[in-house]
């Protein structure tokens, strides 16, 4: 399969080495970057939302390419080539990677989040996410929206697409290191994805999930602090949708 990479960053600081790593997979690409860097495989797009970078990402795919792998430009690609054979082996529309975190709250979040991922495709992990572009092409443009890896997951699933979880492969990446700074990122994804589920019609089991989420996160306040900010932050992004933020980004408050 023709495999074409499209990678995301907000800034420069780690382009030079995503380039380093892709060079040697041995894959073609192009990187979005937030800033100018003079490299014939970097364009530079002002940052919009990442949903706006894949748009305009989208736009540079080279013809006959069978499949886009979505790539943050800080998350470090472990065993690839399983995540393109799991999507070829199964038939999949969709494949998304483990993330591997050495330290924060996320450790242990995705150790629940995986749980319910190998049975519901309740999320995906934009870190790496291969796409089939024959699917691609019927999902775009891509509205604004904060949880794009969502979106596409959920739009893929619409379309009749399956929808494949490769634990194998794995990217691995830093993410918030502060129980207060994950309440602002589930915040976000949160608010995302309900976002996400306004542009889309995924199966009802995705549906009920997030129906449901509000009123249960509360059960999150057994894990004690962090607990208290996961529930807490997807309870404001539930609440930021309800009160109308439709917005495609979303301005960090953890690094």
């Amino acid at each position: 399969m023709r495999v074409f990479f499209v990678v995301l960053a907000r800034d420069a600081s780690a382009v030079d080495r995503k380039m380093r790593e892709l060079t040697r997979l041995g894959y073609p690409y192009v990187i979005i970057c937030g800033e100018p860097v003079d490299h014939p495989n970097v364009v530079h797009r002002e940052p919009r939302g990442k949903f706006d970078a894949i748009n305009f990402g989208l736009s540079l795919v080279p013809f006959g390419i069978d499949v886009v792998a979505f790539n943050d430009v800080d998350a470090e690609i472990h065993g690839f080539e399983t995540a393109l054979r799991t999507l070829e082996s199964s038939d999949a529309a969709l494949t998304f990677v483990r993330v591997d975190v050495q330290s924060g709250p996320q450790l242990s979040f995705y150790s629940f989040l995986d749980a319910l991922r190998r049975w519901i495709p309740i999320a995906a992990s934009g870190e790496l996410m291969l796409v089939r572009y024959e699917f691609l092409k019927r999902m775009l443009p891509l509205k604004g929206c904060k949880a794009e890896d969502s979106l596409i997951l959920f739009k893929a699933l619409e379309l009749g697409g399956k929808v494949a979880f490769c634990e194998e492969c794995y990217v691995t990446t830093k993410r918030t290191e502060s129980a207060e700074q994950e309440e602002a990122y589930k915040r976000r994804t949160v608010g995302g994805i309900y976002q996400a589920l306004s542009f889309s019609k995924p199966p009802f089991m995705v549906r009920l999930f997030y129906l449901a989420l509000p009123f249960v996160s509360p059960l999150l306040l057994v894990s004690g602090k962090k607990g208290y900010y996961w529930s807490k932050g997807i309870l404001l992004g539930f609440v930021d949708y309800l009160r109308g933020d439709m917005k495609g980004s979303w301005k960090p408050t953890y690094v």
